[in-house]
C-alpha cells in the first residue's frame, strides 16, 4: 500500500468513525437515560432515530455545497455543528431537547458521510475505490468494538453525560485531521458554483436513473438491517437475554469484527467474481440470515448460542454489499459525485431511519418488532437485486 493510499485512507476512516462513535458509545446508557430523564427505552431509543433522520435529511444540503466549493469547507462547517450540538446535549434536561439536539449532530456529522464518499470518487474508480473504503471501515471498526465498552466505563464512572463530552472532543479531533491530514480533493476549474441552483435538477436526473436507485435501495434496505440491530441490540443483549452493559459491548463488538474484518476481502472479492456477482450473494446471506435470526425469535427467546451465529452470519453478508453497491452506484457519476453521494446517503439514511423508527415505535418488550424489520428489509432488498442485477465482468 503506497503512502499516499495509506493516507487518505487513515483520514476518510477518522472522519467516518466520528458518526459511529455518536451512535455506539452512548448506546448501553440509553436504559439510565430513559431513567434520569423520566421516559421509556423505547423514547430513549428515538434519540437515535432523530440521529438517523437527520443524515438523511442532510446530506442533500452538502452535496452541492461539496460540488460548489470544494470538500473540505463543508466538511469544516459540519463538524463545527456537530461539536456545538453535542456540548448542548450535555445539558439536555428532557428527552425532547435531547432528541432535537441530536438531530443537530446528525445533521452536522453527516457532512462526513458525504464527502468521504465524494473525495473517494475523486481520487479512484473500481476496485481501488473499493478497497478505499474497505480500509476506511477498518478504521471506522474501531467503533464498535472500542466505543460502546468506553461507553461503559465512563457512564459508570461518571453519567451518561460525560459521554457526550467526548463526542465534542472526538468532533475536535476530525477537525485537526481535515485540517492536517486531508487535502482538497477537487481542484477550483473542477467546482461548478451553479450546482446548488441545479442541484434538483440533478437529483431529478439521479431520481430517473434506474440502476442508480436500484443500487441505492440495495444498499439501503441492507444498511437498514444494520441500523435497525444497532437500534435494537441494546435491549436484546440486556433486555431479553440479561447481560450486563459490558457483556453487551462485548458481544456487539464480535458483530462489528465480523462485518468490519469481512469487509477488507471486499475488493479481491470484486477482482475475482466482479461486482454485481458479489452483491447478489452478499445480499443472499444477509437475508439468509436475518431470516434464521426472526424464525429463531417468533419461536421464544433462543438462546444465545443459537441467534448469535445468525446475527453473525448476517453481519458476514452485510460485510459484501456497501463497498461493491456504492462503487457500482456512483462510478458512472463522476461529474457529480457529490451530488450523487448525497442522494445516496440520503435515501439509505431515510430508509434506516425508517427502519430503526420502526423497532422503536413498535417496541413491546420482546425483540421480535427488531427481527421482523431486519427480516423484511433484507428480503426486499434481495427481490431488488435478483431483479435489477446480473453477472458481468469485474470492474476494471
Amino acid at each position: 500500500m503506497n503512502p499516499g493510499f495509506a493516507r487518505f485512507a487513515l483520514a476518510l476512516g477518522l472522519l467516518s468513525a466520528v458518526g459511529p462513535i455518536a451512535i455506539d458509545m452512548y448506546m448501553p446508557g440509553l436504559p439510565l437515560i430513559a431513567a434520569d430523564l423520566g421516559t421509556d427505552v423505547g423514547a430513549a431509543q428515538l434519540t437515535l432515530v432523530s440521529f438517523f433522520f437527520a443524515l438523511a435529511l442532510g446530506q442533500p444540503v452538502y452535496g452541492p455545497l461539496a460540488d460548489a466549493f470544494g470538500r473540505r469547507r463543508p466538511l469544516i462547517g459540519g463538524l463545527a455543528l456537530f461539536v456545538a450540538a453535542g456540548i448542548g446535549c450535555v445539558f439536555a434536561a428532557d428527552v425532547t431537547t435531547l432528541v432535537v439536539l441530536r438531530f443537530i449532530q446528525g445533521f452536522g456529522i453527516c457532512a462526513a458521510a458525504v464527502i468521504v464518499r465524494a473525495v473517494i470518487r475523486d481520487l479512484y474508480t473500481g476496485p481501488e475505490a473499493a478497497r478505499l473504503l474497505a480500509f476506511t471501515f477498518l478504521v471506522l471498526g474501531v467503533s464498535p468494538l472500542l466505543a460502546p465498552a468506553i461507553g461503559t466505563l465512563l457512564i459508570a464512572a461518571f453519567s451518561w453525560r460525560s459521554v457526550f463530552w467526548v463526542f465534542a472532543l472526538v468532533g475536535l479531533l476530525g477537525l485537526a485531521v481535515v485540517l492536517w491530514m486531508l487535502p482538497e480533493t477537487l481542484p477550483p476549474e473542477k467546482r461548478d458554483r451553479r450546482s446548488l441552483i441545479r442541484a434538483f435538477s440533478g437529483y431529478r436526473e439521479l431520481l430517473l436513473d434506474r440502476r442508480f436507485m436500484a443500487l441505492t435501495a440495495i444498499t439501503g434496505l441492507v444498511q437498514t438491517v444494520l441500523f435497525s440491530f444497532v437500534v435494537g441490540s441494546a435491549f436484546f443483549f440486556m433486555g431479553v437475554h440479561g447481560l450486563p452493559p459490558l457483556h453487551y459491548s462485548v458481544l456487539f463488538a464480535t458483530c462489528a469484527v465480523v462485518g468490519i474484518g469481512l469487509a477488507q476481502f471486499s475488493a479481491p472479492a470484486m477482482r475475482r467474481l466482479g461486482a454485481e456477482r458479489l452483491v447478489i450473494v452478499a445480499v443472499s446471506v444477509t437475508s439468509a440470515g436475518s431470516m434464521a435470526f426472526l424464525l429463531l425469535t417468533i419461536a421464544g427467546p433462543a438462546p444465545l448460542f443459537l441467534s448469535l451465529p445468525v446475527i453473525w452470519l448476517t453481519f458476514a453478508g452485510l460485510a459484501f454489499v456497501m463497498a461493491p453497491g456504492t462503487v457500482l452506484a456512483l462510478d458512472p457519476h463522476a461529474a457529480r459525485a457529490g451530488t450523487a453521494s448525497a442522494l445516496m446517503g440520503t435515501l439509505q439514511f431515510g430508509m434506516s431511519a425508517i427502519g430503526a423508527a420502526t423497532v422503536s415505535v413498535l417496541f413491546d418488550g420482546t425483540a421480535v418488532p427488531l427481527a421482523a424489520t431486519m427480516a423484511i428489509s433484507a428480503f426486499i432488498a434481495l427481490l431488488i437485486t435478483r431483479r435489477t442485477l446480473s453477472v458481468r465482468p469485474a470492474i476494471a
